[in-house]
């Protein structure tokens, strides 16, 4: 059977969501890259609720570059994380891989002070 693009891409990231669960004290930061940008959330799966949120759409990064952006979402993720008292994080990375822009904004909010 041929799957599509996106098809493939629900695959995995049902498989990475079925070891990945946030809580409130350990929220899941679920990625969300577009073609022309990148969105960031800390979710706490147990409540049902989204904590903090970043995405490129914000006026002060929509100059960036790409990889820039997604740096800097990552920042943006970590500080209003600890503004909600968030100290860690586990990183669902949505069925892209670890590579690129993913990682870049999980290298900034790691250099934030999120721990992942």
């Amino acid at each position: 059977m041929l799957l599509t693009k996106p098809e493939r891409r629900l695959r995995r990231r049902r498989r990475v969501r079925a070891k990945v669960q946030g809580t409130a004290q350990r929220p899941r930061i679920s990625v969300f890259r577009s073609n022309r940008g990148i969105f960031a959330q800390l979710v706490d799966d147990e409540a049902g609720r989204t904590l903090a949120a970043a995405s490129w759409t914000e006026p002060e990064l929509r100059k960036l570059a790409p990889m820039d952006q997604a740096k800097r979402v990552g920042e943006l993720i970590a500080q209003r994380g600890q503004q909600a008292g968030v100290q860690r994080a586990v990183f669902d990375r949505g069925g892209y891989k670890y590579h690129g822009r993913v990682r870049a904004l999980a290298d900034g909010a790691r250099e934030a002070g999120l721990s992942l």
